[in-house]
């Protein structure tokens, strides 16, 4: 059980890490200093040295606030296509650290690639997020982006398996509506096609 719970907590921090790297860091580092819910081994205990806490808060300040503003958060972005795949990898690896049998570079690599999906997903999203409101819209999305990522690494770290099952249940109803969407889709092609 052990190990799938961390396996939920490396899946869930990594992909919060897609959204916002320095969220989960934070949460990571203040949570695996002061409490025994996390256990960092070497080398990523140095993320609870109280320097490095300190860095990762005036990190996230900067991203919470650069990423607010129009044009500032675009280039947030491009800065965040290198630096979030890369938390999401150390958080993976940092956090998979009791399940002994996984290979170092398979928790990296599978950091990076869930990481960089949700981030790729997060700019393809922003562009008509801006083009729709005229950059009015950024900052509510950056905001729920924001709380997204707190609440999914809290409920990574404090309630795994619970979060693990929430998860496979938004997967299954996302999976539901595409395929309705689907069909609705080619229903109405059928009808047009059937009309001309």
């Amino acid at each position: 059980m052990d190990v799938l719970a961390n396996l939920a907590t490396a899946f869930g921090l990594s992909a919060s890490a897609g959204l916002n790297a320095y969220v989960p860091l934070f949460i990571v580092a203040v949570v695996a200093r002061y409490t025994d819910w996390i256990k960092l081994g070497e080398p990523y205990n140095v993320l609870t040295n109280g320097w490095v806490i300190a860095a990762l808060g005036v990190l996230l300040a900067i991203e919470f606030f650069a990423d607010k503003i129009p044009l500032v958060d675009h280039m947030n972005d491009v800065v965040g296509t290198v630096v979030r795949p890369a938390a999401g990898a150390v958080l993976f690896a940092a956090t998979t650290g009791a399940v002994r049998d996984m290979n170092p570079a398979v928790a990296v690599i599978a950091g990076l690639i869930v990481a960089g999906s949700v981030h790729a997903t997060k700019a393809a999203v922003r562009p008509v997020v801006t083009a729709s409101t005229m950059g009015l819209g950024n900052p509510v999305v950056s905001t729920i982006e924001d709380v997204t990522a707190a609440t999914v690494s809290l409920g990574a770290i404090f309630l795994p398996l619970v979060f693990a099952v929430l998860v496979a249940l938004a997967f299954v109803g996302v999976w539901w509506l595409v395929q309705r969407w689907r069909r609705r889709w080619s229903a109405r092609s059928v009808y047009r096609t059937t009309l001309k």
